[in-house]
């Protein structure tokens, strides 16, 4: 006990063993659902199921080790949502990628942030973005999840004329969704904790009770995790054309870890006195640790959750908060048959539930001019109309520029704004 108090700093941080443990347990129930929601999504990419399931928990709970024992900042960590949407449906069935390219390209990315992380180049990059394209990319990841969502409960189906068109509301599917949906978000409006679980797990239940969904099972030994296990592809993950891929994975984990860094800690006054997250470096190089370490099990990026928050609430300050987490992940890993009993429509009304999230933040883009207004709509609608939130970015990046230099706004533009931007309009008329 002595030994968790002095390297976590219990003491000074004015919590207690089982303060952190309950904080523990909170978070991972918020965050659960990704063990079923992640395996679900990379399987359609052509991988096995069990052995996502497993690299989904074992990443996560590097990840959550590492943030915890290493950085001591109770911040958990597993492979993010939208990044696995668009590692399959974008870059495998969309660009035409081999799974294992797609994770040599998830790799590549985590190694990019590492040495972002170890050269303190990230600071420069991060101040460089305007705040009205990360809102746009933000909020387009956001729609981009419920386009996937809709799809896959066929409550949205292709249509040759209009391309889009209703999907016939009176499937099981459609009506399982929508419920779990409405389930959802109702729980989380009401401060239930683990909302998201409750309405996957509720969904599957019901259908199971109704003859449409099969019960696999509970618990049993972990599935092999040999069929993913280092496959990743790196030389077809450096294909010219993969430049944009590895950028979209690098910049979206960057600025999605940033802002759940910052957000958590303020939310839980670990910030110093200059509003400065203290030990940033290892925070950093914790989450780009758990993307490399993710891509050769088998999994997408793994980034840090913003539901960490429902841990602080719960009184959780330190790393032990952040270690029960990965532990919890790694126990999850002999409930593979329920994991595998979970049918997708179940895990579709999460994915909506957590697009709506992802596009709030519309509501900061400053609406009154259009210099910023445009290239936010721009990014936000590119991705789930072009299915690819690379395209997103890079749309998002070109318009910035393009409508602030038209309207003689040169001083709201920076050099980083304007490389990316040169190279998006290269890739677009010289590399495709």
């Amino acid at each position: 006990m002595n030994f968790l108090d002095k390297h976590f700093k219990l003491t000074e941080h004015k919590t207690s063993i089982k303060t952190e443990v309950i904080a523990g347990v909170t978070t991972f129930l918020t965050m659960a659902y990704i063990i079923f929601v992640n395996p679900s999504i990379l399987s359609e990419a052509g991988m096995d199921y069990g052995a996502v399931f497993v690299a989904t928990c074992v990443a996560a709970a590097i990840g959550c080790l590492v943030m915890g024992i290493w950085a001591n900042y109770p911040i958990a960590q597993a492979p993010g949502m939208g990044l696995n949407a668009f590692f399959t449906y974008g870059v495998v069935l969309g660009m035409g990628y081999t799974w294992e390219a797609a994770l040599g390209a998830v790799f590549l990315s985590g190694f990019c942030f590492f040495l972002l992380s170890i050269f303190k180049i990230r600071e420069w990059i991060i101040n460089s973005i305007p705040l009205s394209l990360r809102l746009g990319i933000a909020a387009g990841i956001g729609l981009f999840l419920a386009m996937v969502a809709l799809k896959n409960a066929g409550i949205v189906v292709s249509n040759p004329a209009t391309y889009v068109a209703l999907g016939d509301l009176s499937e099981p599917s459609a009506i399982y969704a929508l419920i779990g949906f409405f389930v959802i978000t109702a729980l989380a409006y009401l401060n239930v904790t683990g909302a998201v679980m409750i309405g996957i797990l509720g969904v599957t239940i019901v259908a199971m009770l109704l003859g449409h969904n099969e019960y696999g099972g509970l618990m049993s030994m972990p599935p092999s995790i040999a069929p993913t296990l280092m496959q990743m592809d790196l030389v077809g993950a450096l294909d010219v054309a993969m430049l944009s891929v590895i950028f979209a994975f690098l910049f979206v984990d960057l600025f999605d870890t940033s802002g759940t860094l910052v957000g958590v800690a303020q939310r839980g006054k670990l910030l110093d006195k200059d509003g400065k997250l203290p030990r940033i470096g290892r925070a950093m190089m914790a989450d780009s640790t758990a993307s490399m370490a993710g891509a050769a099990l088998g999994t997408s990026t793994t980034t840090s959750y913003i539901e960490s928050t429902a841990g602080i609430a719960s009184g959780g300050r330190t790393g032990l908060t952040a270690v029960v987490v990965g532990a919890l992940f790694l126990l999850s890993l002999f409930f593979a048959p329920l994991a595998g009993s979970i049918p997708a429509y179940a895990t579709a009304g999460a994915l909506l539930y957590v697009a709506v999230l992802m596009a709030g933040s519309l509501s900061h883009a400053d609406w009154d001019d259009a210099t910023e207004a445009a290239p936010v709509l721009i990014a936000a609608l590119a991705m789930p109309l072009t299915f690819s939130i690379a395209e997103g970015i890079a749309l998002g990046f070109i318009s910035y520029v393009a409508i602030k230099a038209l309207s003689g706004r040169f001083k709201d533009l920076n050099i980083a704004v304007v490389l990316l931007a040169l190279l998006f309009v290269a890739k677009f008329f010289f590399l495709d």
